[in-house]
């Protein structure tokens, strides 16, 4: 888990983590620091540059049978869902009306066992986020996108959470201390929210919440949307307060802390949810470039994916070392996307979401696994 204290205040001491603030600084000094994985080696057979000890495999490509389904176009956001001895990852679908969501199902060897759709027939399904009920929430990136709920395990059908609002969705993350979901907006001038359900665990309904600040970082508030279904004015210009950033992307939640991506300027914030402040973890142009994605690991370690950039996973590590983990050769015109572990940690999935060719269908989609010695 990532530590509680990573973004506290107050002193200072020998092992202790530091504040936001703190972190901010040192992240940009050591930003060009050695990975604590040590260099890439050359790009394996599949075109994955890896640390020592690591191997990668081809789990999926797009327009390919992956156990008896057709896989989708554009592979985007992902996540990790325990399957009794085995897992499943789940992977959304980036292409305009027929997006939705697709599921590979692995033993507990990690042999594929199946795959199948969970969501059909939306649009633009970009990222999400996973639930502590174990479903997936798939966020449409269209202006009035909604967020569905889905059954990873393929039993229920996906619902629409309109309460969450109608906004330029990319990425969901739930927060089971304060029974809050937070929530990004991929606009030039989005904003940063909170979905405060009516019970726990069911989304049907809710009070969705923007976050509000006089400066960029530091300490924030939260105020009520007026209208989330926003039919006439957009949900980020209905509260005057709001706080907007440019481009949100990726979000992950751990250990008190939110962490989001904003593609317009390079930048990842936290948001220090016990003391409702805002902080920004990192700020370079190297050597992280094109942030989008964002996933954790048990160790506290944050891996960030590129859109652009020059294809890698970064990783942001608790004593604030920015560096590589992993390259993709031969794929200059893609993104990395759905960055996300399995339950036990030892095995990482993501996608190249188009491919070599680049086009922009996303019809050359390629979805990997990375094995080796995680930090945990």
């Amino acid at each position: 888990m990532l530590r509680r204290t990573l973004l506290r205040t107050g002193g200072l001491t020998a092992g202790a983590a530091l504040t936001g603030s703190l972190w901010q600084r040192a992240a940009s000094a050591t930003a060009t620091a050695r990975s604590p994985y040590g260099p890439l080696r050359a790009p394996d057979t599949n075109g994955v540059a890896l640390p020592a000890g690591f191997t990668s495999r081809i789990v999926a490509r797009t327009g390919h049978r992956v156990g008896g389904l057709l896989w989708h176009a554009a592979p985007d956001g992902g996540a990790c869902f325990p399957d009794g001895s085995g897992w499943i990852y789940v992977s959304n679908s980036e292409i305009p009306l027929l997006g939705g969501a697709s599921a590979i199902r692995f033993g507990p060897g990690g042999e594929i066992r199946g795959a199948y759709r969970i969501l059909s027939g939306t649009n633009l399904n970009c990222a999400g986020g996973r639930t502590p009920w174990n479903t997936w929430l798939s966020c449409e990136e269209i202006a009035r996108g909604r967020v569905f709920e889905c059954d990873p395990y393929g039993g229920r059908a996906a619902m629409p959470r309109l309460a969450m609002g109608r906004f330029k969705h990319e990425a969901a993350a739930c927060d089971p201390e304060r029974k809050v979901v937070y929530l990004t907006e991929d606009e030039a001038d989005g904003c940063f929210y909170r979905f405060r359900p009516d019970v726990w665990g069911d989304l049907a309904s809710g009070r969705l919440e923007v976050l509000c600040a006089d400066a960029a970082t530091g300490p924030v508030t939260w105020k009520p949307v007026p209208n989330p279904a926003a039919p006439l004015k957009a949900a980020r210009h209905q509260v005057k307060a709001a706080r907007h950033f440019s481009g949100g992307e990726g979000c992950h939640y751990d250990g008190g802390v939110c962490f989001f991506t904003t593609k317009g300027d390079n930048r990842v914030w936290a948001y220090d949810a016990q003391r409702e402040r805002l902080e920004v973890v990192y700020d370079s142009e190297s050597p992280l470039t094109g942030v989008d994605n964002i996933t954790g690991a048990s160790s506290g370690d944050l891996y960030v994916a590129e859109d652009g950039g020059n294809m890698e996973i970064n990783v942001i590590t608790p004593d604030r070392r920015v560096a590589p983990f992993l390259r993709i050769e031969g794929h200059p015109r893609s993104e990395i996307t759905g960055p996300a572990f399995s339950p036990d940690g030892t095995r990482l999935y993501f996608s190249s979401q188009r491919g070599a060719r680049g086009d922009a269908a996303g019809t050359d989609g390629v979805t990997y696994e990375v094995t080796g010695p995680f930090r945990r």
